[in-house]
């Protein structure tokens, strides 16, 4: 049975990052918010990151002595990208990002603070902020706790069925359904998409993504295209759909990402061989494919007492201690007995990593090693996979998170973030530069929020 139970001026379809900004940005602005959730914890893929939102320009970076700039960032984006991402999205991104990550830390009580230590591939300056933990998990129960306290509607056990839009494709009409097969009704004058990709519908990426057809899947499971689909049935234009974030060290067997500071700091990547096969530091998206393209799909990572002293500062990593998924030894002999790696291989890959660290040789895939300590025992190792983590493309939205109609023009009253919209990675997985995809999330949430508000005072 369907019983029409409300009115809400802006509905939110998703509580991840992008749907709680955005709810906290139409809050602040007067409007009454309904947020709809699938789950019973708003969590989404914000929940299984990091939560590292990249900031340029801020107090935070100048008063360290960071040389950093909107400009400088949307270039970084653009080199990265091959100059694939829409230029003028990410130029708007970027010049966001500083007030995005004020705006959550100063009016709504997110603990942000600028990293130290390590910059992430393709960023030309220290520009990441995180929570204490390092922990998107922390993140989204921050998130939850602004929302809640700023007055927004959570409504979870909700899954959205059906959009309900008039013939100019004006929305007027969500409708969900609960766990027990009621459904109710409600009506709206803005509604925002903030249900992420389609990472975890096999189809769409078989379709969209062949290559990482068969990869491991790490991602909410709710990213299953929704977004994409309505947006479509309504008419809207969709862009960068083989776009996505992979990840080339996810540990296999237990789930959890041996993340890229390991790499960045010196670290390397083995096969099975006991042979590196890539450059390691050119990003983790784009290994993902390079890992499952070695034998078993696997590779170790190879790296030592002071990158595992680096890397305890993250939750995630110290999940996998916790899960048994890091090796120690004390030298390259035991390690290479505890991985069943070639002992002679991997002495010979330690030794020619050193030599590239001192510069006395020219890496063959790329790689500038010098101006890192040299790798020394005690050894670590883990082994890993390459993973599908989330989709880059997807609806395409303007400066004010508005989703455009292939012609150019905006669907009435039809928002977009995150990852129900094209980001600004490109058209693959070279191009995702780490924290994009918390970026968009975050920034256009916040935008999406305000102009959907905007909308409603303007009726």
């Amino acid at each position: 049975m369907t019983t029409e139970t409300m009115h809400v001026p802006v509905v939110v379809i998703g509580a991840g990052a992008t749907g709680l900004c955005a709810a906290l940005a139409a809050c602040d602005a007067g409007a009454e918010v309904l947020v709809i959730e699938r789950d019973e914890t708003p969590l989404g893929s914000t929940a299984m990151s990091t939560g590292l939102i990249p900031a340029a320009g801020t107090p935070e970076q100048a008063q360290q002595g960071l040389v950093d700039s909107p400009e400088i960032f949307a270039e970084d984006i653009a080199r990265k990208t091959k100059g694939v991402a829409d230029p003028a999205m990410a130029l708007n991104l970027a010049r966001h990002s500083a007030e995005t990550v004020a705006w959550m830390r100063d009016s709504h009580g997110i603990p942000l603070d600028l990293l130290d230590g390590f910059t992430y591939p393709g960023h030309s300056a220290r520009r990441m902020y995180g929570t204490p933990k390092r922990s998107g998990g922390e993140l989204m129960g921050c998130l939850q706790s602004a929302a809640e306290d700023a007055g927004a509607m959570l409504v979870t056990d909700a899954t959205v069925t059906d959009l309900i839009a008039d013939q100019t494709g004006r929305i007027t009409l969500v409708r969900f359904e609960r766990p027990d097969g009621s459904v109710e009704d409600v009506t709206c004058d803005a509604v925002i998409l903030a249900c992420s990709g389609f990472a975890g519908n096999a189809g769409l990426v078989a379709r969209h993504i062949p290559e990482m057809a068969e990869a491991t899947f790490h991602g909410h499971p709710g990213n299953k295209g929704d977004a994409l689909r309505w947006g479509e049935q309504l008419g809207a234009a969709t862009a960068d759909l083989t776009g996505y974030q992979g990840h080339g060290g996810l540990a296999a067997g237990h789930g959890i990402p041996i993340l890229w500071p390991l790499i960045m700091q010196g670290g390397f990547q083995v096969n099975t061989h006991g042979q590196r096969f890539s450059n390691e530091a050119a990003g983790y998206s784009e290994q993902a494919a390079r890992v499952n393209a070695q034998p078993g799909h696997v590779a170790w990572s190879i790296f030592d007492e002071r990158l595992h002293t680096l890397m305890c500062e993250f939750e995630d990593y110290r999940d996998a201690i916790s899960a048994n998924a890091v090796v120690q030894a004390p030298d390259l002999e035991t390690l290479a007995f505890a991985t069943r790696l070639p002992a002679d291989a991997l002495a010979r890959t330690v030794a020619e990593v050193a030599a590239l660290t001192r510069g006395e040789a020219e890496d063959a895939f790329g790689r500038d090693f010098t101006g890192k300590p040299e790798l020394a025992g005690p050894w670590y190792a883990a082994k890993v996979t390459g993973a599908l983590f989330h989709t880059q493309g997807g609806l395409v939205v303007d400066d004010a998170a508005r989703v455009l109609r292939p012609d150019g023009s905006a669907l009435p009253n039809l928002f977009a973030g995150g990852g129900a919209a094209r980001g600004i990675s490109g058209d693959g997985s070279y191009g995702y530069l780490a924290g994009n995809g918390l970026l968009t999330a975050t920034t256009l949430g916040k935008i999406a929020g305000r102009s959907a508000a905007a909308l409603v005072e303007a009726k």
